[in-house]
């Protein structure tokens, strides 16, 4: 396999040559938009809860911001996959450690199950993509 990005040698800007590549950095912006708009209700409950949200989002927005570059390398693929899953598990301490977590006044919660989903896609997606590219 051929490496990840196609460029010219002077640009600062890479783009993805595996097209699922695109879906990564969609599954990335779905789940650091989400977590900077829901920075608005965690500062209700907490203010560090709030900050922990705004760098979570922020975190997954520079990823995928990084990844268009030529700073962008193999192992981020790995890093990626493990920060996606590290903040699914970041959800149970605060919501609760069995399916309840993902239940809010009685009802599933919309805004925690999209973006569990997008991070668990965007962990395997990662995965997958460190297993395609070549150093």
């Amino acid at each position: 396999m051929g490496t990840n990005h196609t460029t010219r040698s002077d640009s600062m800007f890479q783009w993805p040559s595996e097209p699922i590549g695109y879906v990564a950095v969609l599954l990335a912006l779905i789940t650091g938009l989400i977590h900077l708009v829901a920075t608005t209700r965690a500062i209700e409950m907490s203010v560090v809860l709030a900050v922990l949200f705004v760098l979570n989002g922020l975190g997954f927005l520079g990823g995928a911001a990084v990844y268009f570059t030529r700073f962008w390398r193999r192992s981020f693929f790995l890093v990626a996959a493990v920060y996606s899953l590290v903040t699914i598990l970041a959800l149970f301490p605060f919501r609760g450690w069995g399916i309840e977590a993902f239940y809010m006044n009685g009802e599933i919660n919309p805004i925690v199950t999209i973006t569990k989903i997008a991070e668990a896609f965007l962990a395997i997606v990662s995965v997958y993509l460190y297993s395609r590219t070549s150093n």
